[in-house]
């Protein structure tokens, strides 16, 4: 069996080095989290009762409900996961969950796409910050932290 350190895991952000200070984090957003989660619900509650209704299902409105049920059990499930993953932005570096970090001269882009913000580095890496209560403001704030030119719109 693995030896799981308690904890330890994906939520906690690897801490800053001798010298580096933390500028700010970046914390999940309860609200963001659940409206992500909605509209999942929606779409894939549309789709479940449309394939229904497309195999002569006397009943297709258990498609909506289904995926409903389905959505919302797993959001419940790891919400407290989700809400876990903290970032920080130090003068250095993006340091984010499970150990990964950033370093801002390596930070080619930050985009919002979402309720993310999706950080690519020049090596290609990426890293998504997920339910973030505004992600521009989010994106445009790592952008200039990297001493690069914020995207506009």
């Amino acid at each position: 069996m693995a030896d799981i350190e308690p904890g330890g895991g994906m939520g906690n952000p690897d801490e800053p080095g001798p010298g580096e200070k933390i500028v700010t984090e970046f914390r999940p957003d309860a609200l963001t989290y659940w409206r992500a989660h909605l509209v999942m619900a929606v779409v894939l509650g549309i789709g479940a009762g449309l394939v229904l209704l497309l195999l002569g299902n006397p009943y297709p409105v258990i498609g909506p409900v289904g995926a409903a049920l389905a959505i919302a059990a797993r959001a419940a499930f790891f919400q407290s996961e989700a809400m876990a993953e903290i970032w920080r932005l130090t003068d250095r570096r993006l340091l984010g969950p499970g150990g990964r970090a950033v370093v801002l001269a390596r930070m080619q882009a930050a985009r919002p796409f979402l309720g993310a913000v999706q950080v690519t580095t020049t090596a290609g890496d990426r890293h998504l910050m997920k339910y973030l209560s505004d992600p521009p403001a989010v994106a445009y704030l790592l952008m200039t932290a990297a001493g690069r030119r914020p995207r506009n719109g």
